[in-house]
């Protein structure tokens, strides 16, 4: 009985070397419709292979990321493909790389391989593990374990486009890098497994014979690769020189030289015995398979001899199989195998065949799931196009829209079922974009928000904006646009169908008619509208004033705590809800006296001015009082009032009292003695030593707690809606707490339901985009603020920096990172005295806190978890002689994987799938 062998599933590996040298013209499929990118080959010229006489193209005009690399010289081997001696690799923070591939066919399908060979090209020693993705649709993951073997990925798809992309996924697990990328174009009436909606990703394709028939183009005309396989300790080999033909309408094609050649058992009663296995994964927990058996008899056989034979799996008669002599055939499934986690063939000669079984060749495939639609055509070429125009690199690879995790940043799409998703919001604010408002908007029919506030685009406004009827928001604030604002625009904006933006453009008028012979506006037409609205607001000032005396003074007693829920509903002369508070009530005339008649102040703020003082028993206080000019300071004061009664936590500012005096009002917190966050970031008072790294750490970790408890530990839970470094305040310990709740609003924590709010409320630079684009904040917008929090206690930068021109801290980090560049980000007065590690998790943790969509954000529970995890980083590198900061209690040492960020060490990871 012969012995069982496994089927190797064996990577791919050229053999053809690499020689001659041509110009690389555009980046086109050439006269076959194939496309052959050499990744990582420096220069504009490619180069003819010598076995298979295939150009091959530099891949400078299919991507506009990643850096170049040779693979150290140990691992280059001279039989080798020379696509396999340099790579190009994606560092940095970008979730997704990608490769277009242009001038295709819509409708066609196409084989797409993708080779791999790691060579210890970055000297890490630490071969990546990644995810590879066919357009929107994930192909396949992969695992890298041998930096001398070469690897090749291979896939047949529709492609719906007349392009496509693919796709490297960094999954936290290593830099992605790729060899190679090549694409044929195959006849739609192969492989009918394949359609819009399911692809096969290539398992194994072994051409069975002598070990040195390795087959590819030009002897397979749509170059599939085929690699020899035989056991000669089991196993004959059959072989011939004759031509193998085709059988009528063959849908394999299966060239003539690989079914020359075949392996039978030595004698008639022997067995072919083959297996593979199924490895489940992430992405593909229940696989399925296809496989394409291919035969010819290759042996005239004479008299009675006969070849009949059986073809059975894990044990299940499939077929059964009488060859034809020099002609091909395959024997396949169409119902996928799927549920089993080993695949068994067994080849057993029936019993009237006098002859042995044979097999030719064989192709396994796994379905791959193609059913994610694109994001409609016209939107991509239009933001495509602005995306060339504006030179924007960051997370801006692959498919706008889809995978949903994977979208764009600053872009908010929809997900119609019945139609393919469609942007619907942008917000490049405070990117740095130079030139003209692109045309390319207008192509955008499905846009519903436009931020392009805070650049430096010059020119007039399009009219063709107007064209767009779904728009309900444009913001073109703080850039030198010119000219006069489009009618129509401004007619929607009159009848409030558009909310329509466009303040701080000194040269922009809102009519034709409104710049003077030397260019600039006139100011009786420009401000006409701001002089209304002052009017009105002193018009219904007087109003009150005269309302107020016809009332009288202002009630200010103090309901019994046993009586509070039968007055709760009582109205004030202001018109608000009388607020009963438990803490220490304060008269005007105390507050002169505890602040020496308000002598210090500590700052300022939309509510009022805030003075030091001392209570009779010595504690230090600061007293925020109402300034008379605060339009809305009733109604701030009584929700802060409201919220600090009844919230208490170490790292939320603690209410000692109030005042409410007839029409001052006034709450008393205690002393913070070091001031705000914001004032050691920006080293304004220079007798004042830099916070160390480990100090940064501790104050993010405490401020993450102030948060996490005020959207999981108040009830109901409270959203804080303005976390800024102003807002954190630091006492003489550098305990970090987080100040003013006078914006705070009550949310569902269940359902992280969004508020509806008529205001947007918030700091430039701290506000989150989908806030500002739906006004409906929800505690998201305050996980996105406290990134930009995070970022400048890595940097010691504001959150809007504007030399030499207007960027956004978070845009700034990301261009740094994508490059590695960690040194560059780190703020200079920590004298490099920090665990690098902890700085690059860190800085990993405020990026994902400002992903661009709220559903890609963490939680400040997983914030406050992964912030720990940072402290325990910098103590390991302090020494565990470390003191450990108030209140923290060190967790055991963990091991951690970091997303996105090639310099962090990596775990050892568990073998993933069988390289295919």
């Amino acid at each position: 009985m012969a012995t069982r062998s496994s089927l190797l599933l064996l990577s791919y590996l050229a053999v053809a070397a690499a020689a001659g040298v041509l110009q690389a013209a555009r980046a086109q499929p050439d006269s076959n419709g194939f496309i052959s990118i050499d990744c990582g080959l420096s220069g504009k010229a490619g180069y003819v292979d010598n076995a298979t006489k295939l150009s091959y193209l530099p891949d400078a005009g299919f991507t506009d990321a990643g850096t170049n690399h040779n693979i150290s010289a140990e691992y280059i081997s001279p039989g080798s493909s020379r696509f396999f001696d340099n790579v190009r690799s994606f560092p940095g923070a970008a979730l997704r790389s990608c490769y277009t591939l242009r001038s295709l066919v819509p409708g066609l399908k196409y084989l797409v391989r993708a080779c791999f060979r790691y060579g210890n090209y970055d000297g890490l020693r630490r071969p990546p593990v990644f995810d590879l993705y066919a357009g929107v649709n994930f192909w396949t993951t992969v695992n890298i374990t041998d930096p001398a073997v070469a690897h090749a990925m291979e896939a047949i798809v529709v492609v719906p486009e007349d392009s496509m992309q693919v796709c490297l996924v960094n999954t936290g697990a290593g830099t992605p890098y790729i060899s190679s990328l090549e694409l044929r174009p195959l006849k739609n009436s192969l492989y009918p497994h394949v359609n819009a909606t399911q692809g096969l990703a290539m398992v194994a394709r072994v051409n069975f014979g002598p070990a040195d028939t390795f087959i590819r183009y030009p002897d397979d005309p749509h170059d599939r690769t085929w690699m020899p396989w035989i056991d000669p300790m089991i196993y004959e080999e059959i072989t011939t020189t004759k031509t193998v033909q085709s059988v009528e309408n063959d849908v394999f094609e299966t060239p003539s030289a690989v079914m020359q050649t075949a392996i039978a058992p030595p004698n008639a009663s022997g067995t072919i015995y083959l297996h593979w296995d199924a490895e489940p994964t992430t992405n593909d927990p229940s696989p399925a398979f296809i496989t394409v058996m291919h035969f010819s008899e290759l042996q005239l056989l004479r008299g009675n001899n006969t070849r009949n034979f059986n073809i059975s799996i894990n044990n299940q008669v499939v077929g059964n199989i009488s060859p034809d002599y020099l002609y091909a055939d395959a024997s396949f499934n169409t119902n996928p195998y799927r549920g089993s986690s080993q695949y068994n063939i067994t080849f057993r000669a029936t019993a009237n065949s006098t002859m042995p079984p044979i097999i030719n060749a064989l192709e396994i495939f796994s379905i791959m799931p193609t059913v994610n639609v694109p994001t409609d055509a016209k939107d991509v070429l239009a933001i495509t196009t602005i995306k060339k125009q504006y030179k924007v690199k960051e997370n801006w690879m692959g498919d706008p829209c889809v995978p949903k995790t994977m979208a764009w940043d600053w872009l908010t799409c929809s997900y119609a079922i019945s139609n393919p998703p469609a942007i619907t919001g942008i917000n490049l604010s405070f990117n740095g974009l130079n030139g003209y408002i692109s045309t390319s908007f207008t192509n955008l029919s499905a846009l519903q928000y436009l931020n392009l506030s805070y650049n430096n685009l010059t020119g007039s406004i399009p009219e063709s904006l107007s064209k767009l009827s779904s728009l309900t928001v444009i913001d073109l604030s703080g850039n030198h646009l010119t000219g006069s604002i489009p009618s129509e625009l401004l007619k929607r904006a009159q009848d409030r169908s558009l909310d329509l933006r466009y303040d701080n453009n000194p040269d922009l008028c809102i009519n034709e008619t409104c710049t003077s012979s030397n260019g600039t506006p006139n100011l009786a037409i420009y401000i006409s509208v701001p002089v209304v609205a002052v009017m009105m607001i002193l018009l219904l000032l007087v109003y009150c004033l005269i309302r107020r005396r016809k009332i009288g003074s202002t009630n200010n007693t103090i309901i019994p705590h046993d009586e509070r829920r039968k007055h709760s509903q009582q109205v004030d002369n202001f018109g608000y809800a009388t607020v009963h508070l438990k803490n220490r009530q304060f008269t005007y005339k105390d507050l002169q006296m505890i602040t020496n008649n308000f002598q210090q102040l500590l700052g300022k703020g939309g509510f009022g001015y805030v003075y030091y003082g001392i209570l009779e028993e010595g504690t230090q206080v600061a007293v925020k009082l109402r300034s008379q000019s605060s339009n809305q300071g009733v109604k701030e004061f009584l929700v802060e009032a409201q919220i600090l009664t009844r919230i208490h936590h170490k790292n939320l500012v603690s209410l000692i009292g109030y005042c409410k005096d007839g029409e001052y009002m006034a709450l008393v917190y205690e002393y913070m003695s070091e001031g705000t966050l914001q004032e050691h970031i920006a080293g304004r008072d220079h007798n004042r030593r830099n916070l160390t790294w480990r100090e940064r750490l501790q104050i993010g970790f405490e401020s993450a707690q102030g948060l996490e408890y005020l959207h999981r530990g108040c009830n109901p839970p409270l959203i804080h809606r303005d976390v800024k470094a102003t807002n954190i305040l630091l006492d003489v310990k550098l305990q970090a707490k987080i100040s003013d709740f006078g914006l705070s609003k009550a949310f569902n924590r269940d359902s992280d339901t969004h508020l509806s709010t008529s205001i947007l409320v918030g700091t430039p630079g701290y506000i989150d985009p989908e806030y500002h684009a739906t006004m409906m904040p929800t505690s998201k917008s305050d996980v996105y603020g406290f990134g930009v929090v995070l970022l400048e206690l890595i940097t010691g930068k504001p959150p809007i920096l504007r030399v030499p021109e207007p960027i956004s801290l978070i845009h700034w980090v990301q261009q740094h990172l994508s490059h590695g560049n960690i040194e560059g980000v780190v703020d200079a007065r920590m004298c490099g005295s920090y665990e690098m590690n902890s700085v690059w998790k860190v800085a990993d943790i405020a990026l994902k806190c400002t992903a661009q969509t709220s559903t890609q954000r963490p939680t400040m529970t997983e914030v406050v978890s992964q912030l720990e995890e940072c402290l325990d980083l910098e103590l390991d590198h302090a020494g565990s002689g470390a003191a450990l900061p108030i209140g923290y209690v060190r967790k055991s040492s963990t091991i951690f994987e970091m997303d996105h960020l090639e310099r962090m060490p990596m775990p050892s990871m568990s073998s993933g799938p069988s390289a295919r």
